[in-house]
């Protein structure tokens, strides 16, 4: 069985490492796994995404539209910009706070996301949202967002592990004063 992953969003969210987490976990499973990052325009604000690949007989770590199992958004436009990958039945799961494009915010424009999360909603048949701002507010950091996201998508049953499999990457790959924050927004609904 192959499992197919987009994450996607803009710089400085932690795309990365979750794809990272992701990757080192199925590895440790002695799962398969390819992956491949487009992280060219992450310091400006720009998209950023990672294709994942679990599962036997992988060639290459990307794959094209209508394959994706579970699109991973951390922000609502990057999620309908990738939703062509997303296969028929597949999960999306995504952040509901916007991040104005710097294009917008230059031209005076207004963005919220709302269209974007209205869109998702409209053209996914497996929508799951998540409140990222109030999580990281809770939790009480604002880096806390890629751990909420990821352990959203582990309690979606798409990926093949759980939490204290994550968990227990997490602690061997994460700096340890981010061990804890990072646990309880992995846990958090």
């Amino acid at each position: 069985m192959q499992n197919n992953i987009l994450i996607c969003g803009v710089g400085g969210q932690g795309i990365v490492l979750t794809s990272k987490l992701i990757a080192a976990t199925a590895m440790r499973k002695n799962i398969p796994v390819m992956s491949a990052e487009t992280i060219g325009m992450a310091q400006k604000g720009g998209s950023v995404f990672s294709f994942l690949r679990l599962g036997d007989n992988l060639s290459s770590p990307m794959f094209g539209e209508g394959r994706a199992d579970i699109l991973i958004g951390f922000e609502p436009a990057e999620a309908v910009r990738m939703l062509p990958y997303l296969r028929d039945g597949g999960t999306v799961i995504v952040n509901t706070h916007a991040i104005m494009p710097v294009t917008a915010a230059l031209r005076g424009s207004s963005y919220t996301g709302t269209e974007m999360l209205d869109y998702l909603k409209e053209n996914t048949g497996n929508l799951i949202t998540v409140d990222g701002e109030e999580a990281c507010r809770e939790i009480g950091s604002p880096r806390a967002l890629n751990m909420i996201m990821l352990g959203a998508a582990v309690r979606s049953s798409v990926l093949p592990f759980g939490i204290e499999d994550i968990e227990e990457t997490m602690k061997i790959t994460v700096r340890p004063q981010f061990v804890e924050m990072n646990s309880r927004a992995l846990h958090f609904e």
